[in-house]
């Protein structure tokens, strides 16, 4: 029987306008013990989802928000297990899923974007030093205490989820991976789209919260395998260059070997020839993700650079009024 503190409100920003808007609300609909509210923010058009996110979860009369993209179709037992995470384990503040391995876009890249969030969801169980929107639970009383996402820093979509829960994480509040919350992501991704959000939407910004010490190094697709990856990545186009060709053939053979469950899973469920063109998709954004710390680097060099100027600056003219 559910009790009074389980109540659930479900959150979803659809400033967009987004097509997939119609499946999205008819899974919450079909869940089993679905929210007890469902809250779409749609207006005005254009809010940045973690605006929308915050409005929404203003509105809402129940002890959890529950966070749901409106391009995910959430699997008919989400609910459940996130109203038992929380009945189970009371000292939890958050929890979040992830995709499954079943995207509903046939096409290459949306295959493997979307597989490879579920591999590393997957990979990372347990507790966690962030935090996921896509499909996420919070406490409101939580949500509320930490101020929300940081609509002002990201006014468009980024890293405002994982920057809450880098915040849940500095504060003491446990933040738990189920990888059992499951929903299906209904976006197709084409190779631009993913460039383009590997490096200035989610690349960039996740290594600048890092550098400021804002966020773990560890997290999620920051692991050691990652930065091997990235590693053998680099090496791999340099020597390319360089028509060192068995350093390639090597640098190649140790990135595949790195991820070698991933593209067993990518064959498992799209076959071989996905799964090829997964290594290539996945070097492909190791090196966009790679291109996005460097520049992420560089700026944070810059800030500290301008910032001790300006703190010498001050020093002298300190000095010069003693002096007189």
């Amino acid at each position: 029987m559910i009790g009074v503190m389980d109540r659930v409100a479900a959150v979803v920003p659809a400033t967009d306008r987004p097509p997939t808007l119609a499946a999205c609300l008819k899974a919450l609909e079909a869940a089993a013990e679905p929210p007890e509210q469902v809250i779409v923010v749609s207006d005005p058009p254009g809010l940045g989802p973690a605006a929308a996110r915050n409005r929404g979860a203003a509105l809402a009369k129940c002890e959890l928000l529950v966070f749901v993209d409106s391009d995910v179709a959430v699997h008919p037992d989400a609910f459940v297990r996130i109203r038992q995470a929380f009945a189970q384990n009371p000292g939890v503040a958050a929890v979040f899923g992830s995709y499954d391995d079943d995207p509903a876009e046939p096409d290459l890249v949306s295959g493997f974007r979307n597989l490879l969030h579920h591999h590393v969801h997957t990979q990372a169980a347990g507790p966690a030093a962030t935090f996921w929107a896509g499909l996420g639970a919070i406490r409101a009383e939580t949500f509320e205490k930490v101020g929300g996402f940081d609509e002002r820093r990201y006014p468009s979509p980024s890293i405002e989820d994982i920057e809450l829960g880098a915040r849940l994480h500095a504060r003491g509040y446990s933040v738990v991976l189920d990888p059992g919350v499951q929903g299906k992501h209904l976006k197709r991704w084409t190779l631009a789209s993913m460039i383009r959000t590997d490096f200035s939407s989610r690349g960039i910004p996740w290594a600048e919260l890092v550098l400021g010490r804002e966020s773990d190094p560890g997290a999620l697709n920051l692991g050691l395998r990652h930065r091997l990856s990235a590693l053998a990545s680099v090496s791999l186009l340099v020597s390319l260059g360089l028509r060192r060709y068995r350093v390639a053939a090597a640098s190649a053979a140790a990135f595949t070997a790195l991820n070698r469950d991933f593209y067993v899973l990518v064959a498992r469920r799209r076959g071989a020839a996905h799964a090829a063109g997964g290594v290539l998709l996945h070097v492909t954004h190791s090196l966009t993700a790679t291109a996005a710390a460097v520049v992420a680097g560089w700026r944070h060099a810059g800030r500290r650079t301008r910032a001790q100027s300006r703190g010498r600056s001050s020093e002298k003219g300190a000095g010069k009024v003693r002096s007189e």
